[in-house]
């Protein structure tokens, strides 16, 4: 990014500067994209002063700009928005009140594109998609359920079915979820 001597970068000024792709919005944070020379293929991105800045090279097309800044600021809003979740809190709550054991871990997973949540029986260890960080709490709070209750009955059946039926929101959320997957990416 080229200083001038205001110290006021360019692009700053002038988003029609060579060096930057162009501006966008996020959901939350105003995006900066800004090609260069002296990446080969590497794209990176980081907030800076309440900014995402997107560092692309400069040969991509694009349409390649499109993907790879759309795909990292939707990464990047996730996980922000995934750290304000406690999913600890939440697992603990519902174990007790729906009378199944604690996991001895439960994390938001970036990796899980086919499942909403997965549970190890033998770590206790639960990881939930970070897909799920936008919907409504009464569906996070079934997908936890249903794998707390994997703790107690690792396979699905109508006793595992009883169990996640416990939760008087499981059929809507279901429901809900059902939607959601059948949304177009």
């Amino acid at each position: 990014m080229a200083i001038e001597n205001s110290g006021v970068p360019r692009t700053e000024r002038d988003p029609s500067h060579p060096a930057v792709a162009g501006r966008r919005m996020s959901t939350r944070y105003p995006v900066e994209v800004i090609r260069s020379d002296k990446r080969n293929k590497t794209v990176s991105a980081k907030i800076v002063d309440g900014v995402i800045r997107v560092r692309i090279p400069a040969w991509m097309t694009a349409a390649d700009e499109a993907r790879f800044v759309d795909d990292v600021v939707e990464r990047i809003e996730r996980e922000r928005k995934s750290a304000s979740v406690n999913l600890d809190g939440r697992a603990r709550a519902l174990a007790t009140e729906y009378a199944l054991p604690e996991p001895e871990s439960i994390t938001w997973s970036k990796v899980q594109r086919q499942r909403w949540g997965s549970c190890s029986i033998g770590s206790r260890d639960i990881r939930i998609s970070d897909r799920l960080v936008d919907v409504p709490p009464w569906v996070l709070d079934y997908v936890i359920i249903h794998e707390l209750t994997h703790l107690v009955i690792p396979h699905h059946g109508p006793e595992f079915d009883a169990l996640v039926d416990r939760y008087p929101l499981a059929e809507r959320a279901t429901g809900y979820l059902m939607a959601v997957s059948d949304r177009p990416r």
